[in-house]
This record gives C-alpha cells, structure tokens and sequence, in this order.
C-alpha cells in the first residue's frame, strides 16, 4: 500500500535524522513502494536531507582541518556519471 504523501516540514536537524530520511526514501524507492505521484516529493524530500549531510560532512571536515577538494573515487564516479 502506498504511504500517503509527505506534509510539508522542515529539513531534518541532525546527520542521523536526515540518514534516516535517506535509507528510508532509498528503501521505498528499491521496493517499488512509491507510485510514480510520489517520486517527484521523495526526491526533493532527499534532496533536503542529502543537504543537511553534506553540510555536516563538510563541517567536521573543516573542523578536523580536512582538504575540501573531492577524492580521488568520487571524481572518477563523476567522471562515470558524465559519460
């Protein structure tokens, strides 16, 4: 049964609410749960929590005194995703 959509809310506050949101869109969109009137919601809602790890990530990496620069992995799966 598809779940009814999402309401309007804000981001998640923290790196594991936003995770979760993530495994659970993830989850929903592998298992074929979400109809195709609810992809278009699920992905900005991922894109929102993506965010917030992302800005996470980025902090403590600049807290740690990390480079900023992306690794070498992710810029040959950039590269990948280009072709």
């Amino acid at each position: 049964m598809p779940r009814p959509a999402a309401k309007k809310s804000s981001p998640p506050a923290t790196y594991r609410e936003a995770y979760a949101v993530l495994a659970r869109i993830a989850g929903e969109l592998e298992n074929g749960e979400a109809d195709l009137d609810r992809v278009l919601p699920l992905i900005q809602e991922a894109q929102a929590a993506y965010e917030v790890c992302r800005e996470r990530i980025e902090a403590l990496q600049e807290a740690l005194g990390e480079r900023q620069e992306p690794a070498e992995d992710e810029e040959e799966e950039e590269d990948d995703e280009a072709e």
